[in-house]
């Protein structure tokens, strides 16, 4: 038996909005607005909470330290720690601002993961995104690396690969540009990977935003899980809805099982791909389309329909698991509904509050890394980092104890947020028996 667990990453203390993220419209929108790290992380605890109460198995990873002061002295800027955060703060408030980002919240960026029953050696495979075309991102890999090798650490199951170079050659963002199809999770899959940049001699085509994931990347990544080319599809991303806002696939389209979910503008040769997917599919591949009459592409990156979690229930059902603003959405709304009352494999539907991670640009699906598991898989992996009512009410009351209600840029550079959030990491490592998995503590 296998099944798909989500992963998500617990938001850090030090969640804050600084428009980081260019090509990312809700990132630039609440750019310099106040942030609540303490409710952030809560509303992702309660999704979690949510999945696992309604029968998935949930596990989480916990995030990585910041401020970055290691990288701020190799930026140039030296002395003690809070001095080495005035001066940055004085200097240059954007590097700060990048060093103190809570990104990695967004696991769906950590890596990209390929289940045993795809790869040539029968184990799980990891590749760390390099997440390059963003810098307060690219500071991500290392951490990643040993959080995931922590979460997953018995080699009989387990390859973890490092990040490919960080070159835009080799653009890397992980599983948020990567779906699988089956019959069911423990099967072989089809596995598609999304690219927005077709390869290194060629023009990207989008003309507003970047593209973030390369065609090179993506077939590196195959290759070195082993996959079956014959299994193994790369379809280009819409340069069009790229330059809406679309900086992921997760932005415009989400797949399960057999189901693929998307807008009619996701996908290059759209058409092409869903009759590939269908011939290789054994049981066809089942496509709901929404067509831009239902829902356009500027209020499908407004609400984030599709950045939506799509979950096999234990009745047989599939439930979507969308962000609050798509009941907020008139138009999202009625859509939903006669989603539902539909014939299609999906029957139901629930909204979560994440209108934090929203305000930056991340919903349901940006939240969680998909890791397909056999029952021997996930016994081997770290107990902690799964989901129960006993570290569920353990994490609840770390949040509370250690996160602020209200954080601004202005904050980022107080010493004082420095210290608690080691503080609250240390407490973590110890909580999920996890070691030194942060450089402090390697000073320390």
């Amino acid at each position: 038996m296998a099944q798909e667990v989500n992963f998500d990453g617990l938001v850090g203390p030090t969640h804050n909005y600084s428009g980081l993220s260019f090509g990312n419209l809700a990132s630039a929108k609440n750019r310099a607005h106040r942030a609540n790290p303490r409710q952030a992380a809560l509303q992702g605890l309660e999704k979690m909470k949510l999945l696992a109460d309604m029968g998935l198995t949930q596990g989480f990873l916990p995030p990585h330290e910041r401020p970055d002061l290691n990288t701020l002295r190799q930026l140039g800027f030296s002395g003690s720690d809070n001095q080495v955060l005035n001066k940055a703060a004085k200097q240059s408030p954007e590097l700060l601002a990048a060093c103190c980002s809570a990104s990695s919240m967004w696991a769906a960026n950590a890596a990209t993961v390929s289940p045993s029953a795809d790869c040539s050696d029968g184990r799980v495979h990891f590749s760390v995104a390099n997440l390059q075309s963003n810098f307060h991102r690219t500071l991500e890999s290392a951490t990643t690396a040993r959080v995931l090798t922590q979460a997953f650490p018995d080699p009989n199951h387990f390859v973890h690969h490092q990040a490919l170079p960080a070159s835009p050659q080799f653009g890397d963002e992980g599983a948020a540009n990567h779906n699988r199809f089956c019959r069911h999770h423990g099967d072989s899959g089809i596995e598609l990977f999304v690219y927005g940049q077709p390869g290194s001699g060629e023009s990207r085509n989008s003309q507003r935003y970047p593209t973030r994931q390369n065609l090179l990347a993506s077939e590196a990544i195959a290759r070195r899980h082993g996959l079956n080319p014959k299994r193994t599809l790369f379809a280009q991303q819409n340069p069009a809805v790229i330059d809406q806002g679309v900086f992921h696939n997760d932005v415009i389209a989400v797949a399960n099982t057999n189901l693929l979910f998307c807008h009619q503008h996701a996908f290059v040769h759209q058409a092409a791909l869903v009759n590939q997917l269908n011939s290789l599919l054994e049981d066809g591949l089942q496509v709901i389309e929404v067509d831009d009459q239902q829902v356009d592409v500027a209020t499908a990156v407004d609400s984030y329909l599709f950045n939506s979690q799509l979950i096999n229930l234990k009745n047989g059902d599939m439930c979507l698991l969308v962000p609050a603003e798509c009941d907020q959405n008139n138009k999202v709304r009625h859509y939903l509904k006669e989603l539902v009352a539909g014939t299609n494999p999906i029957a139901s539907y629930r909204a979560v509050d994440l209108r934090q991670s929203m305000r930056n640009g991340g919903g349901p699906a940006c939240l969680r890394l998909r890791v397909v598991l056999t029952d021997r898989e996930l016994s081997a992996t770290h107990p902690t980092l799964l989901l129960n009512d006993q570290n569920y009410m353990a994490l609840k009351s770390w949040i509370e104890q250690h996160y602020r209600d209200q954080l601004d840029e202005t904050d980022l550079a107080d010493p004082q947020l420095l210290l608690e959030s080691r503080t609250a990491l240390d407490q973590l490592t110890e909580l999920l028996d996890l070691g030194s998995i942060y450089p402090f503590q390697q000073i320390y």
